[in-house]
C-alpha cells in the first residue's frame, strides 16, 4: 500500500483516528513537504531561466511549465494545440 493510498485512507477517517496517531502523520507530511526538491539544474540554465522569465514578466515555474510542453508538442509527444483562425486574439497565449 503506497503512502497516498494510507493518507487518502486516514483522511476518510480521521474522526476515529487517536490524536497521537495525527500528529505523526502529519509530522510525516510536513517533513515530506520540506525534503521535496525541484529539478536540479546547472547554474548557467538557471541563470538564462530567471533571464527569460524576467523579460517575460512571469515566474521560472510558469516558464519551465510553457517550455516543457511546447517541446512535447513539438516532438508529438502531446497533440498540438489547434488555435481558432476566425477567432478574435490580442497575441497573448
Amino acid at each position: 500500500m503506497t503512502r497516498r493510498l494510507i493518507a487518502e485512507g486516514a483522511a476518510d477517517r480521521i474522526a476515529d483516528m487517536p490524536r497521537a496517531d495525527l500528529q505523526i502523520i502529519l509530522r510525516r507530511a510536513a517533513l515530506m513537504l520540506r525534503n521535496v526538491s525541484g529539478v536540479p539544474l546547472e547554474p548557467t540554465t538557471t541563470d538564462a531561466l530567471d533571464s527569460i522569465a524576467a523579460e517575460m514578466k512571469i515566474g521560472r515555474s510558469e516558464l519551465i511549465q510553457i517550455v516543457l510542453r511546447e517541446w512535447l508538442e513539438t516532438n508529438a509527444y502531446l497533440p498540438v494545440r489547434t488555435i481558432d483562425e476566425e477567432s478574435e486574439t490580442d497575441g497573448s497565449a
